[in-house]
């Protein structure tokens, strides 16, 4: 798997990250244990995480394989701050107070002393500023190593970005972590346009539309689909017929180069402008595997221009060559 560097800054990561939101929930410790050495096998370094994922469940998972399986110096741990469960009501809370203590809580469930990426999990009410200073003194404590962001919107981004450029000293926001896939493209708009002005990387969650893309659910919902179960609600967006002449163009597609729906859409999203590294959602070995074989796989720049029309139009940032052979 290759290397990408994360906007500006000094980080590098794998070309794909391993997202953990379904582990201590969907995904058992056992299981888990399998996708992660896969994943390190494949070359991968980027495993991404958050407090909010299973109640703290994903980190103390994650922390345990960390401390018993693997060297921690070999990944790249992200997770994220400000968006708890306190009882059973999910909280957006961004106060310095709220934030270092997640941080703290987040080191003691992970096993480490230090997270190579903190992003703040939502845009929250209290004031940025003071948002950001907690950032800056996470990283001046030995703590974090770079700080990011994560579903923030276009203005967001850019006036975090700009506060922490505007003092000398401060810590600077290496990068943002939004939906983008084939079937959400709205990034495009203003995301992926502030990240590339300011210098952050890019990390799509969902790259394979929640599931959609994979083609799995071309002819009905599978019993053992996300969207049969407790993530219904999350899946069922994309059903509707708009995404489904989307996934039907990949069909076409990965059927005339002799490839999976998974791989053309994985790829498509991987090497879009601006994108660092998509967060690959797998739930079980099988999974992860099929989106590991897209590593190598490159797209014909026919077949990218087709998707970006069938999909929303030419993908702001495309090279010059690629648009011209459109």
């Amino acid at each position: 798997m290759r290397s990408r560097v994360v906007g500006h800054s000094g980080l590098e990561v794998s070309e794909f990250g391993l997202g953990t939101m379904t582990w201590g929930r969907d995904t058992p410790p056992e299981q888990a244990r399998q996708l992660l050495r896969t994943f390190h096998e494949a070359g991968g370094t980027l495993l991404d995480t958050a407090a909010a994922y299973g109640n703290g469940d994903a980190e103390r998972t994650v922390g345990a394989l960390l401390r018993n399986d693997h060297h921690r110096e070999n990944f790249v741990v992200a997770t994220k701050a400000g968006f708890v469960l306190r009882g059973k009501q999910r909280v957006v809370d961004t106060s310095a107070r709220a934030l270092l203590q997640d941080l703290d809580e987040s080191l003691h469930r992970l096993r480490t002393d230090w997270i190579d990426l903190w992003q703040i999990h939502a845009w929250g009410s209290a004031p940025l500023e003071e948002t950001l200073a907690a950032m800056d003194q996470a990283v001046t404590s030995g703590r974090v190593r770079y700080v990011g962001l994560s579903n923030f919107i276009g203005w967001q981004s850019a006036q975090a970005a700009t506060w922490q450029q505007a003092f000398p000293g401060r810590t600077p926001i290496a990068s943002n972590q939004v939906e983008y896939s084939l079937l959400a493209r709205r990034a495009e708009v203003e995301v992926l346009p502030a990240a590339r002005a300011l210098g952050m990387g890019f990390f799509p969650w969902s790259p394979l539309g929640r599931g959609v893309l994979s083609g799995k659910y071309r002819h009905g919902v599978p019993r053992d689909s996300r969207a049969a179960g407790h993530f219904a609600w999350f899946v069922e967006a994309y059903l509707e017929a708009r995404s489904r002449g989307i996934v039907e163009a990949v069909a076409k597609a990965a059927d005339g180069l002799e490839l999976t729906p998974l791989q053309v859409s994985l790829a498509w999203v991987r090497d879009a402008p601006g994108v660092t590294a998509p967060l690959l959602g797998a739930r079980n070995q099988q999974q992860l595997e099929q989106c590991l074989s897209t590593v190598g796989v490159t797209l014909p720049d026919a077949i990218v221009s087709a998707l970006d029309d069938v999909s929303g139009g030419p993908a702001a940032g495309r090279t010059p060559e690629l648009d011209d052979a459109s």
